[in-house]
């Protein structure tokens, strides 16, 4: 036998915002009550800063530009590698809850599994798996799905239309008319993307994702193993948790971010130092991500819509610490607790005001790119509870998983397990990640490889819309940790630029075969 694995997402989540990471709005004790047991990692990131890659990579062990899921939008092909389908031969009860995401969810005619199988009431369907056999969807045994609100054809979604139909409008329209998504302001301050919502608790999509692992784990033979994937939509926008919830953290109280100037004239001219889609985006003038609203212009923000945006990103982060809480209670419950190896992170980040901006996109900063990251390995283990300093990647978290259950990563896996300890990463050359971003949406294209260690963050822009291939960012992790000195072109950095550049090479020309790039086939 291996050990139960019980893997946490959030949507969205920024390192900051746990207690344990310094973060001062949210309480998290669940979550630093984990990482004080085992491992958190200073420096974790992501293979994409957007959903469908980043969580393609999560599942696959593999970067995009490998699996072949680029953008949101572009399904993960049905018989890509699956960490899960190597576990379900290791005899695992596997399970994934909440948000999946490997296809898109704008899917009018049917054409994806996974958004076909809350109408079908199936717990999964027969398709075909990497090494040529068929099985269960990716490896999955049992799915429900939820995403950001009630709107298509997910589990969630027709839970609340069957039991609530009454609470569906409360929640925030996440598109608009004409099926961009939605500009529209609410709550107190006229943010963008949010609203007061009048959901009871209990039926919002967190607290039924945890009762739906609940219910999965009840299920389960104590003398088998499991791999349960509790995967929450928050705190991803729109941010609209329920009204009754919302006094938890005042948004007058809330303190501006630190890296949010509230001076135009320096917002602009932190913006112009960078590459020109920044500005570019600023300013209204280009949309290269189709989940920042297409007609919200960044510059109307205003600092009292980033302190609502701030309070009710908190206050859905409280809310999954204590659903998070509950799950365990009921693995401890059951008996099983010493035996569970427990992996919480985040897909990416979110601005929140960091340079006067919201959402996300292609701009490689910590905002998006640094990523709670926090495993408790089974207490039966004794762990050794440790920080580790050194930069990690999401990509290392299949082999992380097979190694849990005692099985060797297979070949597809391109990242080593995760370290343990810094003199860990130091053993294995853990120094140094690389985030990709490709992307192709109203006209424009835009592409991006950054490189990140311990001291540098180290950005190229590939030939597209915007950029001709001269342009990158360079920043000084331990001088400037909020990302504001563009150091691309400063010659005392040459060296520094050469040494990055190289790693970006050696990163592009890694051994391996590249699956055929997907086609776009819905905006997200």
């Amino acid at each position: 036998m291996g050990r139960k694995i019980l893997f946490i997402t959030t949507d969205q989540q920024r390192y900051d915002t746990l207690g344990v990471n310094g973060g001062v709005l949210s309480r998290t004790p669940v979550l630093d009550g984990l990482a004080a047991q085992g491992i958190r990692y200073e420096r974790c990131q992501p293979t994409s800063v957007v959903c469908m890659p980043s969580r393609a990579s999560m599942l696959t062990g593999q970067f995009p530009s490998t699996h072949g899921a680029w953008m949101n939008g572009v399904p993960l092909a049905i018989d890509a590698p699956s960490v899960a389908e190597d576990l379900h031969d290791a005899g695992y009860a596997t399970a994934l809850i909440g948000k999946a995401h490997f296809e898109p969810f704008m899917d009018p005619f049917g054409l994806f599994a996974e958004n076909a199988l809350a109408s079908l009431g199936l717990p999964t369907v027969e398709q075909d798996w990497f090494d040529g056999r068929r099985g269960v969807h990716r490896g999955f045994d049992h799915l429900e799905f939820a995403t950001h609100g009630v709107m298509g054809a997910l589990h969630y979604a027709k839970w609340m239309t069957e039991l609530h139909p009454e609470a569906i409008g409360g929640f925030y329209p996440v598109v608009d008319g004409e099926l961009n998504v939605n500009a529209a302001g609410g709550g107190d301050t006229g943010a963008p993307q949010v609203k007061f919502n009048n959901v009871p608790r209990d039926w919002y999509h967190t607290d039924w994702v945890a009762d739906r692992t609940i219910e999965w784990l009840d299920r389960q033979d104590g003398d088998r193993d499991w791999f349960c994937w509790m995967s929450f939509p928050d705190p991803h926008h729109p941010w609209d948790p329920p009204r009754s919830e919302i006094g938890r953290v005042p948004w007058r109280d809330v303190e501006l971010p630190a890296n949010y100037p509230q001076r135009a004239s320096e917002r602009e001219s932190l913006l112009d130092a960078k590459a020109r889609h920044w500005r570019a985006w600023y300013d209204g003038r280009l949309v290269s991500n189709y989940e920042a609203p297409a007609k919200w212009v960044p510059a109307t923000l205003t600092p009292d819509q980033v302190r609502e945006v701030n309070a009710l990103n908190a206050v859905e982060v409280e809310l999954i610490d204590e659903a998070v809480g509950r799950v365990l209670a009921s693995i401890e419950a059951k008996g099983w607790g010493d035996d569970v190896d427990v992996i919480f992170t985040s897909d990416h980040g979110e601005f929140q005001g960091d340079f006067g901006l919201l959402f996300k996109g292609p701009y490689h900063v910590d905002g998006l790119m640094r990523l709670p990251l926090i495993w408790r390995p089974a207490r039966s283990t004794r762990p050794e509870p440790s920080v580790v300093h050194a930069p990690v990647s999401l990509v290392s978290l299949a082999a992380t998983f097979l190694e849990v259950a005692g099985r060797p990563a297979p070949a597809w896996v391109e990242g080593a397990s995760l370290p343990r300890s810094d003199d860990d990463a130091r053993a294995r050359s853990f120094d140094s990640t690389v985030t990709e971003w490709d992307s192709a949406i109203f006209g424009v294209d835009v592409h991006v490889r950054s490189v990140v260690t311990r001291e540098h963050l180290y950005t190229e822009y590939r030939p597209g819309t915007m950029h001709d291939g001269s342009e990158g960012e360079l920043y000084d992790l331990v001088d400037d940790p909020l990302q504001r000195i563009n150091r691309f072109d400063d010659p005392a950095y040459a060296n520094a630029r050469a040494t990055l550049a190289e790693r970006l090479r050696s990163h592009e020309e890694r051994p391996g075969e590249r699956a055929t790039p997907g086609t776009l086939m819905a905006p997200v």
